[in-house]
């Protein structure tokens, strides 16, 4: 089945998209990214993937996989069209040259120096197209000491900061079970690009620009005080559980039928609601805990009464309570749970990808939500060289070329 990137959304909305227009060639393997560059397709860019023609691309063997599915891939690169190219060949560097005056964006994330050492030095890129914007996302950054060393997840969780934070004292830090770090990247990533189509709009004689986007760096962006915190202070942050040591009570707990809470109680007003929830209403008095300064000083104590009372309690009868005094709370989701939820229901948090082999699957919904932008689900990610006539068309590479650059292993 042919797909063009017209697929995408319904003309009405492909019109009102923000990025509409917007043309980007992503590069990028794995993750961090290619999801900066489905970030932008969501919102109206025609992005095209270009991957090496064997497929070797490690997303297509991460995990969730099937046996005849990559079904990481599929939902990662929603939304693209896809062409594969050997641009380590002459010839595919000559025919990546071609290519580039077609797009705005080029996205890569290989190690520094990668592609100079393939003759496509940033030099050589702005000759073929001198208003292109390139973003290059690595672990550690352009320059620096560190610049060439390979960049994944754990890696700049680790370095940034990020990891020190989770787990607690007994277990030591923690790793997510899921690539975060790669995630927060790519969404700098889509930023940097938004805010660089954002400035040439503005100032159309501008040349495009290089974005060194350090993955490591944009983790520890999100650790805010803990700089300051340090200087001023003299304090490490360090792990603390699942409670907060800037905030209290905030912390999750387990009920009686074994179902685990976050609660957020940490304002005063709120606090107090917690307590007369609890049929404790001395608490909010009690000078120990009658500031948010003072609880945590005092936590082990208090969220030690806090944990008892949900202990000793089912979840439907401490939910109920909680709600009826509107303390904010939560149980702890699993996807199982997530796609039964009324509320993701409501706003269909959950839409189905129109795919070719498996006729749809289930992925997150386009976030943020545009005034006058309604798209249709984007398709699954494409499959190898799926659109390489179209693609390489515009570049005036015919069918037949085509045919000698795939049988030399060039595309």
């Amino acid at each position: 089945m042919e797909h063009t990137s017209k697929d995408r959304v319904s003309p009405d909305a492909q019109s009102a998209a923000p990025l509409s227009g917007l043309r980007i060639l992503d590069m990028a393997t794995v993750v961090a990214g290619p999801f900066s560059a489905t970030l932008c397709a969501d919102m109206g860019a025609d992005v095209v993937k270009l991957e090496l023609p064997d497929g070797s691309d490690p997303l297509r063997g991460l995990e969730p996989v099937t046996d005849e599915h990559a079904l990481y891939w599929k939902v990662t690169n929603r939304g693209k069209r896809g062409i594969s190219l050997d641009v380590r060949t002459p010839r595919g560097r000559e025919i990546f040259l071609r290519l580039l005056p077609q797009f705005d964006v080029l996205v890569e994330n290989f190690r520094t120096g990668t592609l100079a050492r393939w003759g496509l030095d940033l030099e050589t890129l702005h000759a073929a197209n001198p208003r292109l914007i390139v973003l290059r996302l690595t672990g550690f950054g352009q320059t620096g000491p560190d610049a060439a060393r390979p960049g994944f997840a754990r890696i700049f969780e680790a370095r940034s900061g990020f990891t020190c934070l989770a787990g607690s004292e007994e277990s030591g830090p923690m790793h997510m079970n899921y690539p975060v770090g790669d995630m927060i990247a790519g969404l700098f990533g889509a930023f940097a690009i938004a805010t660089a189509v954002a400035e040439q709009r503005a100032r159309p004689t501008l040349p495009g620009r290089e974005i060194d986007l350090a993955a490591t760096e944009a983790l520890f962006r999100l650790l805010d005080p803990l700089a300051v915190e340090y200087e001023q202070l003299g304090r490490v942050r360090q792990r603390a559980g699942n409670r907060t040591t800037y905030a209290a009570p905030s912390n999750m707990y387990r009920t009686a039928d074994d179902v685990w809470v976050t609660v957020v109680a940490s304002s005063d007003a709120t606090f107090r609601r917690l307590a007369e929830t609890m049929d404790a209403p001395q608490l909010a008095q009690a000078p120990e805990y009658a500031t948010n300064a003072a609880r945590v000083r005092h936590i082990d104590a208090l969220d030690g009464r806090i944990a008892r009372w949900f202990a000793a309690r089912a979840y439907a009868d401490v939910a109920a309570m909680l709600e009826a005094r509107q303390v904010p709370f939560s149980k702890v989701f699993s996807i199982a749970d997530i796609v039964d939820d009324p509320q993701a229901v409501a706003r269909q948090a959950i839409v189905r990808l129109p795919d070719a082999e498996l006729g749809s699957v289930p992925a997150p919904c386009v976030v943020p939500r545009f005034s006058g932008y309604s798209p249709l689900p984007p398709r699954t990610g494409p499959g190898v060289g799926e659109h390489n006539a179209e693609v390489y068309a515009g570049c005036g590479i015919g069918a037949e070329e085509l045919e000698h650059l795939r049988a030399e292993k060039v595309t």
